[in-house]
């Protein structure tokens, strides 16, 4: 429930209260109510419901309490709270509402997604630090400026005009697409998905959508994670261990999500104004039309690639490219790109790296790799994957 329905409320609260800090307690204190009273009493008939309007009274208890001693921040929050306007403007849905709010160009990008992804997807700071590959009290430290930024900028809540929404869309796609890659790969934990999280991504993608037709970006993230999505029940064991992409049982594959991201990515694609979002979901879409791994047509994918370096030219871009290399030109000459990269804190850089070494004969620096990766990453599914392959090395302990 906490998962599924943290970011809605805290959405409505700060609507509401004009206050992230508020919202946040008001909503955590209303699920530790729930977590002591739901177990004897049994759920109620709307639980999110429930928790938003407990959250509410809570505040506004609080907020009475601080009034009467003068605090004239708590009377401002009163008096919106008593005064709560109607929603107005493009966006209806208060999670994108609070998305687009996050996203204020006052922030700087990195603090926009982070704040978003803590206050939308209700995901802890370590999780949100793994995703910016950055280490946690640093991460910590971004939302803490962020938060006060917000406060002190005396930044609104509400929805910008039509006129501000593409100047905002940059770092809404990063938002919902980093909630989304949460979904598909968590951080931590002994899940290798987390289909709430990547189910609200879809949603929110497929609102964005409906709000900008028009932005082939907007249409490619679409894309992008259906494509994605369509492959979900096959990257998992029965046990829950991590299946390979080469070694997905494609026969079950969701034809009709595949069917409508490549339907999505036409009608985008026809505009000709190419960005990262639609390149890496055409790169998706060739996978999904090769009925085996070995039919994989890795030169098209490479021109992908090649594309998507000329607009989006990051580090993990190019180890992602190198693995298609791999394909391409073997192991050797993308080994030869891997260690040019700047990545030492990604365990898939490591992971990577490890696969190469094991597919040249140099079992060794192999198992020296797939120990790095294994100490960076969180995902105990990941882990198990990891310690398989290196005992599958010869001649290591």
């Amino acid at each position: 429930m906490f998962r599924a329905e943290y970011g809605r409320a805290v959405s409505v609260l700060v609507r509401v209260f004009g206050d992230i800090d508020i919202a946040e307690e008001a909503v955590q204190e209303a699920f530790a109510t729930a977590a002591r009273r739901w177990p004897s009493s049994g759920l109620p008939p709307s639980p999110a419901g429930w928790i938003i309007t407990t959250a509410r009274n809570r505040a506004i208890d609080r907020l009475r309490r601080e009034a009467t001693r003068e605090d004239r921040h708590a009377q401002a929050a009163l008096l919106q709270a008593s005064d709560e306007p109607a929603e107005e403007g493009a966006v209806r849905d208060d999670r994108l509402r609070l998305i687009f709010t996050c996203c204020h160009p006052a922030l700087g990008p990195a603090a926009r997604v982070a704040l978003t992804l803590r206050l939308l997807g209700g995901l802890t700071t370590a999780e949100i630090a793994r995703a910016f590959l950055v280490p946690e009290p640093t991460m910590a430290q971004r939302l803490v400026r962020a938060k006060g930024k917000i406060r002190d900028a005396g930044i609104p809540y509400r929805v910008p005009g039509e006129a501000d929404l593409p100047d905002r869309l940059g770092a809404v796609l990063a938002v919902v697409y980093l909630v989304f890659n949460e979904g598909y790969l968590a951080s931590s934990g002994d899940r290798l998905v987390r289909e709430d999280l990547s189910a609200e991504a879809i949603r929110l993608g497929r609102l964005l959508a409906e709000l900008m037709p028009d932005e082939p970006e907007v249409m490619g993230l679409l894309a992008l994670m259906l494509l994605v999505e369509s492959r979900r029940a096959t990257r998992t064991s029965g046990d829950g261990g991590l299946v390979l992409l080469a070694d997905q049982d494609r026969r079950l594959w969701d034809r009709e999500l595949i069917a409508e991201g490549q339907a999505i990515l036409r009608a985008c694609l026809r505009r000709n104004q190419p960005g990262p979002y639609q390149l890496q979901a055409a790169i998706n879409a060739v996978h999904s039309e090769a009925p085996a791994a070995s039919a994989t047509d890795w030169w098209q994918i490479l021109r992908l690639y090649d594309q998507l370096m000329a607009v989006a030219p990051t580090p993990v871009v190019a180890l992602n490219r190198a693995v298609v290399v791999a394909e391409v030109d073997g192991p050797e000459a993308a080994l030869a790109l891997v260690d040019g990269l700047d990545l030492g804190g990604y365990h898939l850089y490591h992971a990577t790296r490890a696969d190469l070494l094991r597919r040249l004969g140099r079992d060794a620096e192999a198992a020296a790799a797939y120990d790095h990766a294994n100490s960076r990453t969180g995902n105990e599914a990941e882990r198990q994957f990891l310690e398989r392959a290196r005992r599958g090395l010869s001649g290591t302990a």
